[in-house]
């Protein structure tokens, strides 16, 4: 241990400090931790000495650790004892605060901690000198012992009263927009943070139009969206993305080049298209691609993985239901890592080839996976809906709000063009015109039996 190491955090500078006390607000665990262990003069600025100490205080007096609302009220009226320098200083801090995130958290917990155990067990060293000479062997034992207890990890999860404030808090789950009106009031706003979506079709109802059609909808806000494609090549999947976004239809694409550029140059969100052939990307390998993005300082907005049946598992397990049911708990796992919402798309078994509506029922292999899903629609597209540019959004689960609604839809896959439409019909009246028609069918055979019979 080097004794003549500066006794405060000036060493690792004023970023280093501030990202420290933004922890210290926003994780309780931590606090209740750097309370054991942080002197206040550790902190090189006054305004974040006093940050600290109202934060401290507040936990003190009331058992409880303070939200960042309470904090807001404290800086605005109890910090009026400090000078008019300090008080401006120390608001700003809080305001700039707000508006950012902190990186590499483990890292500044880790050395923060480090730091403050050494001063103290450096102190209880000192404390020891004098009661070496006496031969004072407990005394030196229990004094260094106190010291190494003080500042272990002491999370052992959400605590009832100490985090009282936290379960008023509004979670902030940013949504991006689905692109239809209808659907984003029903979830509230779209996809959040750590969410997963999922689309459900059958083979050539559109799984892929959709997915581009919310990544379209994404690049429009701004987001970042990267675009995981197992079975499209990756020109293919930028191209429906050109027409989704500038109406042009595929098959005029190639000859309006400079119309589509103008279109798109001015779009703020980045797309990245990663094409991998089906089956050789796993989890671990999309987790791999997004840490090189990150290298880049380019920010994950969405991700999109089309789709993740064709993905291949991590385990290798007996049933192939296993395989796909940890696949999706590992993407869901990514979005939370990530921050961001996760589409991605299942297809149904041979009973939604055909299916007026497509229920959870059909979909394929692993009904688990519908478990770990935030957020799951169906698309439903008779041979007749395909000619008349038609079909069935169904809202198979919503953690967020409704569910089993159904609802027609639009759909033109000439420009990737999706539109949800009004509700007309309830499942349950579906079901009872598939029964009609169905009944309608055997009689007019019976009539036709009969006759000819005649």
């Amino acid at each position: 241990m080097n004794y003549n190491e500066k006794e405060d955090f000036s060493q690792f500078g004023k970023s280093f400090q501030e990202n420290l006390c933004q922890l210290i607000l926003l994780d309780r665990a931590f606090a209740d931790q750097m309370k054991e262990i942080l002197n206040i003069n550790f902190l090189e600025l006054n305004y974040l000495q006093v940050f600290i100490k109202r934060i401290f205080d507040y936990k003190t007096k009331y058992k409880v650790h303070p939200s960042v609302d309470i904090m807001t009220t404290i800086l605005r009226t109890d910090v009026s004892g400090e000078n008019p320098l300090t008080q401006k200083q120390v608001r700003d801090f809080f305001a700039r605060m707000m508006k950012t995130s902190v990186q590499d958290i483990e890292y500044i917990q880790d050395t923060a901690v480090d730091f403050c155990k050494k001063q103290i067990l450096k102190e209880a060293m000192m404390k020891s000198i004098p009661l070496l000479r006496k031969s004072s062997f407990e005394d030196i034992q229990t004094l260094i012992n106190d010291a190494m207890k003080l500042g272990t990890n002491n999370d052992y999860g959400y605590h009832y009263l100490k985090d009282f404030e936290k379960r008023f808090e509004l979670i902030v789950r940013d949504p991006i927009t689905t692109g239809w009106q209808i659907v984003d009031k029903l979830c509230k706003g779209g996809l959040g943070n750590g969410e997963l979506g999922v689309v459900i079709a059958p083979t050539g109802a559109g799984k892929s139009m959709a997915l581009v059609h919310l990544g379209a909808h994404a690049l429009r806000k701004g987001k970042n969206v990267i675009h995981y494609t197992l079975e499209l090549a990756d020109t293919i999947v930028a191209t429906r993305y050109d027409s989704c976004i500038t109406g042009i239809s595929l098959q005029d694409v190639y000859n309006k080049k400079e119309e589509i550029y103008e279109d798109i140059k001015d779009i703020e969100g980045q797309l990245i298209v990663k094409e991998y052939p089906t089956k050789s990307a796993s989890v671990e390998t999309i987790r791999a691609h997004l840490e090189k993005i990150k290298q880049r300082e380019i920010e994950i907005g969405m991700i999109i993985v089309d789709y993740g049946d064709l993905l291949k598992p991590n385990r290798q397990k007996d049933e192939k239901r296993h395989q796909l049911e940890s696949i999706y708990e590992e993407l869901r796992a990514i979005a939370q890592e990530n921050n961001c919402p996760i589409w991605t798309a299942s297809q149904t078994n041979r009973s939604g080839l055909n299916a007026e509506v497509i229920t959870m029922e059909s979909i394929s292999e692993a009904f688990n996976k519908c478990f770990v899903a935030d957020f799951i629609f169906s698309l439903s597209r008779t041979v007749e809906h395909k000619n008349e540019n038609g079909g069935r959004l169904f809202i198979a689960k919503n953690r967020n709000g409704p569910d089993g609604l159904v609802y027609p839809i639009f759909m033109d896959t000439s420009k990737v063009k999706i539109d949800v439409l009004p509700q007309t019909e309830t499942v349950t009246e579906i079901k009872k015109n598939i029964l009609k028609k169905q009944e309608q069918s055997l009689q007019e055979k019976y009539k036709k039996f009969r006759k000819n019979k005649t």
